[in-house]
């Protein structure tokens, strides 16, 4: 399944899921200063792209010290994406399933990893570069586009959900996992033709 700038970019947006973040947002920066907010967004939107584009650009590097091909990262990509959709979906809260854990304010975790770069934005970055490593380039323009939109939400949560209302964010966010469910379906069904009717 190749991609363009515009697929790749709504994929990595649907995957990092801005909206069903929110929540979860809101929540671990309860007690955080307001004055601190912006910072502590901006902070953990940076350590999430450098991790994701870490992922990137190590792809093909790490499949290979794995023994890896791209046909079983594309069924487990799917499969990650797949799960995580049907927790947007059918869950009533934040789909990652991540707390404040009592944290004053986050460093790395819970909002870098596992809320922005996760396992399934990790297998996406890591997915794309392997297919077609010649538009490595195209990529990362995808990536730090859909972080930026990602931190902005970030950035404007309370607003946000005071403006549209909780029962407007939690239906983008079902929607948005609609969205993704399609998505996996493909990637699984592109990873499983390549391994049964290409050769390898």
């Amino acid at each position: 399944m190749d991609h363009s700038f515009l697929s790749a970019f709504v994929l990595l947006l649907l995957v990092l899921d801005p909206f069903g973040a929110l929540p979860v947002f809101i929540s671990v920066m309860g007690e955080v200063p307001p004055q601190r907010r912006v910072h502590v967004a901006l902070r953990e939107s940076a350590i999430a792209f450098c991790i994701l584009l870490a992922f990137m650009l190590a792809g093909h590097a790490f499949l290979a010290l794995m023994h890896l091909s791209e046909r079983s990262l594309e069924v487990a990509g799917g499969v990650i994406l797949l799960v995580i959709a049907m927790r947007m979906i059918f869950s009533d809260g934040d789909a990652t399933g991540v707390s404040n854990a009592g944290l004053r304010e986050p460093l790395i975790f819970p909002l870098a990893v596992p809320l922005l770069a996760g396992p399934s934005a990790m297998a996406t970055v890591l997915l794309l570069a392997s297919r077609q490593p010649d538009r490595t380039i195209t990529w990362v323009g995808a990536l730090a586009l859909a972080m930026a939109i990602c931190g902005g939400v970030l950035l404007s949560a309370d607003r946000l959900r005071q403006w549209l209302g909780v029962s407007v964010v939690v239906a983008i966010e079902k929607l948005m996992g609609l969205l993704l469910t399609a998505v996996a379906m493909e990637m699984m069904l592109a990873g499983l033709k390549r391994y049964f009717f290409d050769k390898p």
